[in-house]
């Protein structure tokens, strides 16, 4: 290597000793023609003086250089002189007096500041367009840090638990039952495709009936979908499956995995075991089945309340087998007309005809619907929502799903709400895990007409609960859990189906896939479980949303290293783009452009 230290090694230590560095330079600072420039590489950094005094054609060749331009620095250690020294750096008593200098590349003036303050202010398109430059950041740099030693934790974890690590395909069948594929044309099967696998689900499940028994990977997956700041199009998950587990044995082996990664890249000892909650009390609670603990804000239900009352919306919404919910987002009654209007057009887009409210200001209940409701009602709402000056309840009337998804929304909102205002806090290290458990196995698709698998088909009923596959399948809870932290699902998993006839069963009578294709998408798997199929069961981590909140950041394209925007795009290397004539030809495709 050309150099003999990192620029974060040196100390008072090394006074007198003769060194070299290279790396980026950082900063150009001229005191009365003397030169000194912050010398930079991925350990720290480093101040070197070229004067020009002693040497004039070193300090010439050093005035050429602008910032991030590429160096090579020999000289001497020597000691900051007295009031200079930097106490913010670990090389700040000392600095390099530069006896030699080598330009091994000369820079153009970057297009955005490379600090975390400047670079964070920048548009992030502007930023993914110079990613190599992005990436210079400390920030950035930390970040891959942390996912590097993260990766290395779940290896070093899953080893010791005795798992092997087993690499599966990412060119797979189509199976489109799912979230949109990636399709691939093949060229040596004309009109034939592969995908891209979304999962390697159907394969470490193979990989149990091969006797492999416990199985991770750290899994490249692929998905066509609407892309957001918690969702890429090609994103890494953990994936792990084992035999011969319970939905218990699942739980202690991924808190110790957890428990791990937070100790080696945080230091911090999480508790365990984890806390649980059933689905429909997360829902009935929280109004989402990824609650964030970290404050309160519950929902109430008010539908013996308003059963019999004189607001004909609440009393027909009862009457038709709906639910009236409610919160109350307690010192949130100084929202302005804007923020509540933005909150009525959230609610209206999940479904609501609009968003009852009532403040309570001033000693008095300010609302268009409280002049409906009896004193009987008002004393039940106090009581229930403990109601005092400077808060606002809101409402919602609906089926049970759909009033529980409406306030959960709008609950995350008046949180936001709420600590923009200094009313309440939310801690991001204010780790709150939680296991979300007894999902159901099916959820009716009204537009459809028919039953869909709520995590997929593969999950394993709970057994008492089997007899009711044939009578109502919307009875049956699966053996589905999914671990929750701080708001953001982390990952889920399930035991699985392991019996021919019981997953040929969900597919035909259940969900009603022909039985043609049934043969066709998973004929393989169900015929590898005729051959002595083991109890199985597992769980996919989402690595880069772990990552991003080891980082405290909510958007995972900043811990990915070359992430794609929102709409799908690599700005830095400007893809996707077009394919030549011949190329389709050769694949025996063709386009056609929409108008």
């Amino acid at each position: 290597m050309k150099r003999t230290h990192h620029c974060a090694q040196l100390s008072a230590a090394d006074l007198g000793s003769s060194v070299s560095l290279i790396g980026w330079v950082d900063s150009i600072r001229d005191h009365g023609g003397i030169l000194f420039i912050d010398l930079r590489d991925r350990k720290g950094i480093t101040q070197v003086k070229f004067d020009p005094h002693v040497n004039a054609a070193l300090g010439a060749q050093a005035a050429t250089l602008k910032p991030e331009s590429v160096i090579g620095v020999s000289g001497t250690i020597v000691a900051r002189p007295e009031g200079t020294v930097n106490k913010t750096l670990p090389t700040g008593a000392i600095e390099v007096d530069a006896a030699e200098l080598t330009i091994h590349n000369l820079s153009e003036t970057p297009p955005f500041p490379l600090d975390d303050v400047g670079g964070d202010k920048v548009n992030e398109d502007l930023r993914l367009t110079y990613r190599y430059l992005d990436l210079r950041r400390p920030k950035m740099r930390k970040n891959l840090q942390v996912r590097h030693k993260a990766t290395k934790a779940i290896r070093d974890y899953f080893d010791a638990q005795e798992f092997i690590e087993v690499e599966t395909p990412a060119l797979f069948k189509s199976t489109p039952e799912g979230a949109r594929e990636y399709l691939v044309p093949s060229r040596i099967h004309p009109g034939e495709f592969y995908a891209l696998s979304q999962s390697p689900q159907q394969f470490k499940q193979i990989l149990m009936v091969a006797g492999v028994e416990r199985y991770f990977q750290i899994a490249r997956c692929f998905r066509d979908e609407d892309l957001r700041a918690d969702r890429q199009m090609e994103f890494t998950q953990v994936d792990v499956e084992a035999s011969f587990i319970t939905r218990e044995d699942v739980y202690r082996l991924f808190e110790g995995m957890v428990r791990k990664v937070w100790l080696d890249v945080l230091g911090t000892d999480l508790a365990t075991p984890f806390q649980r909650m059933a689905y429909s009390e997360a829902m009935n609670r929280f109004g989402v089945d990824k609650p964030d603990l970290r404050f309160g804000l519950e929902l109430t239900d008010l539908s013996d309340t308003f059963k019999d009352s004189a607001f004909k919306v609440f009393q027909a919404t009862v009457a038709g087998g709906g639910v009236i919910k409610a919160i109350n987002a307690k010192g949130l009654a100084d929202l302005t007309q804007g923020e509540l209007k933005n909150l009525e057009d959230i609610a209206k887009s999940l479904g609501a005809k609009g968003l009852a409210f009532i403040k309570a200001e001033k000693g008095e209940w300010k609302s268009p619907i409280v002049k409906f409701f009896s004193e009987a009602e008002k004393s039940a709402l106090t009581a229930k929502l403990g109601i005092e000056e400077g808060d606002v309840v809101f409402f919602a009337a609906a089926t049970w799903d759909k009033a529980c998804a409406i306030l959960g929304r709008i609950r995350l909102e008046a949180a936001q709400l709420l600590v923009k205002r200094g009313k309440m806090t939310i801690r991001h290290e204010d780790w709150r895990f939680l296991w979300v458990i007894d999902f159901p196995l099916m959820s009716y698709d009204e537009e459809r007409g028919g039953y869909a698998a709520t995590h997929h088909p593969f999950t394993s009923p709970v057994p008492e609960d089997i007899a009711f596959l044939d009578s109502d399948p919307r009875k049956v809870r699966g053996q589905h859990y999914d671990l929750v932290l701080n708001g953001m699902e982390l990952g889920g998993g399930s035991i699985r189906i392991h019996q021919p006839a019981l997953q040929k069963k969900v597919f035909e009578d259940v969900l009603k896939i022909p039985a043609d294709v049934v043969e066709s998408r998973f004929g393989y798997m169900l015929k590898a479980f005729t051959f002595g199929a083991p109890p199985h069961g597992g769980i996919a981590f989402g690595l880069d949303r772990m990552v991003a909140l080891l980082c405290g950041t909510t958007s995972i394209r900043d811990v990915i290293a070359f992430p794609k925007t929102q709409r799908g795009q690599d700005l830095m290397a400007q893809s996707p783009t077009p394919v030549t004539a011949k190329q389709l030809k050769e694949l025996h495709i063709q386009t056609v452009i929409p108008e």
